[in-house]
C-alpha cells in the first residue's frame, strides 16, 4: 500500500510538472487574457484528464479496478486511397477469373468462328481442339486475357465505385437511393466505356491468336505484328462491337448482382450479422445470377466481335459497314451461337469474380464506399 502512494504521489508530481509546461507555454504563445486564463483552468485542469498523461491513474488501475478496451470503429478511407483498393481488387478477380476460364473461351470462340466444324457443343468442342491440335491449344490466348482484364478490371470495378460516388454527390444521398437502378446502370456504363479503351487491344489480339494458332507465338509477337501490319485501325476495329458487347453485359451485370444482393439480405439474412464465409456464398450465388443474364445480354455482339476481329477488312471498308455485313451472315440465330459455352463461361467468372472482389475488399480494409441499397 506505501509502495503505491509513493508511485501515487511521484504520478502527481510529473503531472502537475507537465500541465505546469503546458501552461507556460499557452501564454507564451497568446497574450495573457480573460479568455486566455478561462481557457487555461478549463483545459489544464487536473478535472480534464486527457490533456497530459496520467501517471498515477495507470498505477492504481491494478488495485482498483480492470482496465476497460475501448471499442475501435475500422478506419474509413477516402480519396485515391480508398479507390486504388477497389481498382486493385477488380483487377485481380477479372484477372484472374478470366485467365483460368481461358480453355472455355478458346472452345466458344472457335465454335462463333467456324460453326459449321465446331458443332458438337462445349464438351465436344474441347475434345475436337484437343484431338487437332493437343491440350496447349486450350490455352491460346491466355496472356492478353490475364494482361488484358487485368486492365479493364481495375477501371471497370474501380470506376464503377467512383462513378456512384460521383452521382450520389451530384443528386443526393436519398434520390441515389431512391433511383439507385439508374444510379447502377449509368455508373457501370461509364466505368466500362474507360475500361474498354485499355481493354480493346488486348481483346484483338487474343482474337487473332485464337482464330489463327500460326499468327504468333504469344502476347508480345501477336500485339507487335498487329502493330506493324495494321496499326492502331487495327486494335479498335472491334471497339465498337467490344462496347456493344460490354456496356450491355456491365450493366445487367452489375444492376443484377445489387438487386439479388438486396434482396437476399432484405429476406433472408441480416447484414450485420451474417458470417464471412455466408457473405462469400451470397456473392457467389448473385454474382452467378448475374452473369447468366449477362450473357444473354451480350451475346450477339460477342460473335460479331469475334468475326470482325477475326480477319482485316476490306479495302476502304469501313467497320460500320463490315458490321452490318457480319449481321445479316449471321442472322438471330446465327449471333447466339456458342451461347451454351457462354452460359457457362460467364455465369462462374461472374461469381468468381464478386467473390473474390468482396473479400479482398475486406482484406484490404476497403470499407469507405457509399452503399445505397436499401
Amino acid at each position: 500500500m506505501q509502495a503505491d502512494l509513493a508511485s501515487a504521489g511521484s504520478g502527481l508530481f510529473r503531472d502537475g510538472l507537465a500541465r505546469l509546461f503546458l501552461i507556460k507555454t499557452t501564454l507564451r504563445l497568446s497574450p495573457p487574457s480573460p479568455t486566455s486564463f478561462c481557457f487555461i483552468l478549463v483545459y489544464y485542469s487536473p478535472l480534464h484528464q486527457s490533456t497530459v498523461p496520467s501517471y498515477h491513474t495507470d498505477k492504481m488501475s491494478a488495485t482498483t479496478a480492470a482496465p476497460v478496451e475501448a471499442k475501435t470503429e475500422p478506419q474509413k478511407l477516402s480519396g485515391l486511397n480508398l479507390y486504388s483498393r477497389f481498382a486493385f481488387a477488380g483487377a485481380v478477380c477479372c484477372s484472374v477469373t478470366h485467365g483460368g476460364l481461358t480453355p472455355v473461351d478458346v472452345v466458344k470462340t472457335r465454335i462463333q468462328l467456324d460453326p459449321v466444324t465446331y458443332n458438337r457443343g462445349l464438351i465436344g468442342g474441347f475434345r475436337q481442339v484437343i484431338q487437332n491440335e493437343g491440350a496447349g491449344a486450350l490455352l491460346t490466348g491466355a496472356g492478353p486475357t490475364f494482361a488484358g482484364y487485368f486492365l479493364q478490371g481495375a477501371l471497370k470495378f474501380g470506376g464503377y465505385e467512383f462513378f456512384k460516388q460521383q452521382s450520389i454527390n451530384t443528386i443526393g444521398y436519398e434520390n441515389a437511393r431512391n433511383n439507385r437502378i439508374a444510379v447502377y446502370c449509368v455508373s457501370s456504363a461509364f466505368a466500362e466505356f474507360f475500361a474498354d479503351i485499355a481493354l480493346c487491344p488486348l481483346e484483338a489480339t487474343r482474337i487473332r491468336l485464337v482464330s489463327e494458332p500460326t499468327f504468333a507465338s504469344g502476347l508480345v509477337s501477336g500485339f507487335g505484328r498487329i502493330a506493324r501490319q495494321e496499326g492502331l485501325a487495327g486494335f479498335y476495329s472491334g471497339f465498337g462491337p467490344i462496347l456493344f458487347k460490354q456496356v450491355p453485359y456491365t450493366m445487367s451485370k452489375f444492376v443484377v448482382y445489387e438487386k439479388v444482393a438486396e434482396f437476399a439480405y432484405a429476406n433472408f439474412f441480416d447484414k450485420e450479422k451474417t458470417s464471412d464465409g455466408m457473405q462469400t456464398a451470397i456473392n457467389l450465388g448473385s454474382g452467378l445470377i448475374a452473369g447468366f443474364a449477362a450473357a444473354i445480354v451480350s451475346q450477339p455482339a460477342d460473335t460479331m466481335l469475334s468475326k470482325i476481329n477475326k480477319t482485316k477488312g476490306l479495302p476502304g471498308e469501313g467497320t460500320t459497314s463490315r458490321l452490318i455485313k457480319i449481321a445479316k451472315e449471321l442472322g438471330f440465330r446465327g449471333s447466339f451461337s456458342g451461347i451454351g459455352a457462354r452460359l457457362v463461361m460467364v455465369g462462374a467468372l461472374t461469381a468468381g469474380q464478386f467473390a473474390i472482389y468482396g473479400d479482398l475488399k475486406k482484406a484490404m480494409g476497403a470499407v469507405g464506399g457509399v452503399e445505397i441499397a436499401k
